[in-house]
């Protein structure tokens, strides 16, 4: 038996804007995406015999074929013609449904835990390839770091991540689909979008002044008006301290980043009482 473990870990958007709607269905998109500490482990075991099994310690995260863990495996699989029986066990630390990625980042650990374990059988463009087949976010999760994301998401610019930040992550108690989102977008509705090449240069700088000034979640529009918690946590993040409050891809997960340890660990203090689902990371 072969086996490897892996940390997937979780994103946030810095900026999320949509530039239309592409012939497809799909939605084209510019945003700034930037792995975060949070994050799954995910083991992956390989033994002689056939098929792909999914273990996990989250109650409601489906163990079958719907699980983009599984449908990674099941991607290698096909791809490289390796016969193997895979077992793939998930400790789940991001919350499912929450504009995270917490899907994605598994499928993308998954993908190069795989790769890994039988020596190589693909390139870094053949596994994105297959990532991109899985989901939007999945090759910015098999990438990491901070880049800007455009296309679909298949279209990746790395540049340097925000440092030296304390990030309050607070996720309300229901779940929110991605794909419900994206088809109750609707452009007219949006009256503020991120200036994206000010949101480089100030995550470039540290400046979390300039970053707020100049970004924007335009799915917030959506998100936000269906779900009023949202815009509670946001501004009780913001009166809290936070240079900058918004929700993370589709929602419903909102952050705030400080510059001040002290206030974050105050306004987390404050989550935790509102939501189980809360964080206090350092970047």
């Amino acid at each position: 038996m072969k086996s490897i473990s892996l940390d997937a870990h979780a994103k946030i958007n810095l900026s999320l804007d949509i530039l239309g709607k592409l012939p497809n269905g799909y939605h084209s998109v510019k945003m700034i995406m930037q792995q975060i500490p949070l994050c799954d482990t995910v083991k992956i075991e390989a033994t002689d015999g056939s098929g792909i099994e999914i273990f996990c310690d989250t109650e409601g995260v489906p163990t079958d074929e719907r699980n983009s863990a599984y449908k990674g495996a099941e991607l290698f699989l096909e791809k490289t013609n390796i016969s193997s029986k895979i077992k793939i066990t998930l400790n789940k630390k991001i919350p499912a449904a929450a504009g995270m990625a917490g899907g994605s980042t598994d499928a993308a650990a998954v993908l190069k835990g795989l790769n890994e374990l039988f020596d190589y059988p693909l390139s870094n463009e053949e596994i994105l390839e297959l990532c991109l087949k899985i989901g939007a976010d999945v090759p910015f999760c098999y990438m990491g770091g901070c880049a800007i994301s455009e296309g679909i998401g298949e279209i990746l610019t790395p540049i340097p991540p925000l440092e030296n930040a304390h990030i309050v992550i607070a996720k309300p108690q229901f779940e929110v689909s991605t794909a419900w989102v994206y088809q109750n977008f609707k452009m007219e509705n949006v009256s503020s979008r991120p200036d994206t090449e000010a949101v480089i240069s100030a995550i470039a700088k540290g400046d979390l002044k300039g970053l707020a000034e100049n970004t924007a979640n335009v799915l917030e529009t959506v998100t936000e008006r269906e779900y009023p918690i949202i815009t509670e946590y946001k501004n009780i993040l913001k009166n809290m301290g936070a240079k900058l409050s918004m929700m993370s891809g589709s929602g419903p997960t909102v952050f705030g980043i400080f510059d001040d340890l002290k206030l974050a660990e105050s306004a987390y203090k404050k989550m935790q009482k509102l939501t189980k689902d809360s964080f206090l990371l350092k970047i």
